[in-house]
């Protein structure tokens, strides 16, 4: 079960089981290219740091010692169809997400996560103004590292590239405010917020939703439980 699985999950109880046990999927959208395009030069460019054994001038704004973290897994974590992997038991779900970064601090040893976005607000990013959906997105990854046995900090950083639209000229170049946003005290996912949708209780959601077909109510009445057939 993938981050975007739970997050689908969250929105939507009964599009989760339909994605999962139906396998009909929501439509997906266009891809956000020039998003993909901003989330890998952070990524070179925290890279190149990473390989000089320094901090990233953005990392001297936390007021914590951090460095990118050298870990022999990272690349494989970072990769979408492998990512980071937890078997979770009372489900036997293999939960799994790829981060985009990692981070340590160098007076504890722990580990932080990072992770890099991009978007064009006016009145610029602070950790209010954040989509809630990425707070939990940090929370599930932190959750997937600390499975491992690693020490993570609750505290994680998003890191954004703010588009800036004021410019007269446009010159065939985006120009970008780079600054983090993180919130102490994140971290509250654990295995119990795991998506819990039975075959009773998706079978209720079924009839109380106006959009559900005939088919799809008598599927999810003859399909076995989520969990207990993972």
């Amino acid at each position: 079960i993938s981050r975007t699985k739970i997050d689908l999950y969250v929105q939507c109880p009964r599009c989760f089981y339909i994605d999962r046990r139906l396998g009909i999927g929501r439509p997906s959208g266009p891809p956000f290219l020039l998003n993909s395009a901003v989330d890998q030069l952070f990524k070179n460019e925290f890279d190149a740091y990473r390989e000089k054994g320094e901090a990233h001038p953005i990392m001297a704004e936390t007021g914590r010692n951090l460095l990118p973290a050298r870990h022999e897994d990272l690349s494989r974590w970072r990769h979408n169809f492998t990512g980071v992997r937890v078997h979770h038991d009372p489900t036997n779900f293999i939960l799994f997400g790829a981060i985009d970064d990692l981070w340590q601090d160098q007076d504890t040893g722990e580990y932080l996560i990072a992770d890099y976005k991009s978007t064009s607000k006016k009145d610029g990013i602070t950790a209010e103004n954040v989509w809630p959906g990425y707070w939990r997105q940090m929370e599930f990854y932190q959750y997937l590292v600390r499975g491992l046995g690693y020490e993570v900090s609750p505290q994680g950083y998003l890191v954004y590239a703010n588009g800036d639209k004021s410019r007269v000229f446009f010159g065939g170049k985006l120009h970008f405010d780079v600054s983090s946003v993180t919130t102490a005290g994140w971290s509250r996912w654990s295995g119990e917020r795991m998506p819990h949708c039975s075959k009773a209780s998706c079978r209720q959601r079924m009839r109380a939703a106006p959009t559900a077909s005939t088919e799809q109510r008598k599927a999810v009445a003859l399909i076995p439980d989520l969990a207990q057939s993972a």
